[in-house]
């Protein structure tokens, strides 16, 4: 009968236990990062396109999709100065008053409530 034999060297010791506090580190930061990272006009963009921003700037049937995009928007901006951010981001999204408009209905189309009122004349730095 063969003896188990266990040949731990100090530097698999010292390998462990760096792994292993890297392994902690980023358990208790990688998921808190995810909800309260700065959101800039990329992410609003990315968010956005391509049926919201589509269906501000060119119109048309609504699409549905586009609902699933304002979600995801609303799940992302939970602090104000996201949301600040996230209306200032919007503001820039439409050009003209009719897409403007067609931008600000979406929420509504949606049942979604919208921290901020979308409008070329809102004050964003005053959303809460």
């Amino acid at each position: 009968m063969h003896s188990l034999s266990t040949n731990i060297t100090p530097t698999m010791l010292i390998s462990k236990k760096v792994l292993l506090y890297f392994l902690l580190i980023f358990m208790v930061v990688a998921p808190a990062s995810a909800k309260t990272r700065a959101i800039t006009c990329d992410i609003v963009h990315n968010i956005m396109h391509p049926y919201c921003h589509g269906y501000a700037l060119l119109g048309g049937s609504f699409p549905s999709e586009c609902c699933n995009e304002v979600k995801s928007l609303i799940s992302n901006i939970t602090t104000i100065a996201n949301r600040q951010s996230a209306c200032s981001c919007m503001k820039r999204l439409a050009y003209t008053k009719k897409q403007v408009n067609r931008l600000a209905s979406i929420p509504g189309k949606c049942g979604a409530n919208l921290p901020f009122k979308i409008g070329k004349d809102v004050d964003c730095s005053k959303v809460k």
